[in-house]
């Protein structure tokens, strides 16, 4: 083949121009599958990690007094108490989280701190992402009973 036939067919010549678009396009298909399966499982994380606080802060909530409640005299919940009951709750949950009581000591608040290890994000680095999750729960002083329990 001549040089001048040559250099006439290759600006026309498109072999193999179909194989890299399919391959760019495979590519960019599989990453946005990525996205949207590690985004559906660190939505599921965060829910899981709202859960836990929330159970933990109700687990708190429910830390009553039992020498006034089973009496009937009033339905008291113990601060110290209703942290150890949360704090509890996130040990048997397998969970890592903070409890903390609001500066009146009324209000339980529990916050839950989770990663999501990646399944496909991984391939570009990224390999956990953070989840957190937030519960509270009114603690009840000096309520009295009610009347069909007394």
């Amino acid at each position: 083949m001549s040089v001048q036939r040559r250099a006439r067919q290759m600006p026309f010549d498109d072999r193999g121009g179909v194989t890299v678009f399919v391959a760019v396009c495979v590519i960019a298909l599989i990453g946005i599958i990525g996205i949207a399966v590690d985004g559906g499982s660190r939505m599921r994380a965060l829910e899981r990690a709202d859960f836990l606080a929330a159970e933990a802060a109700r687990a708190g909530g429910q830390a009553i007094d039992p020498a006034q409640a089973i009496p009937g005299e009033a339905i008291v919940v113990d601060p110290q108490d209703a942290v150890a009951a949360a704090r509890a709750y996130l040990a048997s949950a397998d969970a890592t989280g903070t409890v903390t009581l609001s500066g009146d000591g009324t209000t339980l608040m529990v916050d839950v701190t989770d990663a999501y290890d990646t399944t496909f994000l991984s391939v570009a680095g990224i390999g956990s992402l953070p989840v957190t999750g937030h519960g509270e729960a009114t603690l009840l002083y000096g309520v009295n009973a009610p009347e069909g329990n007394q």
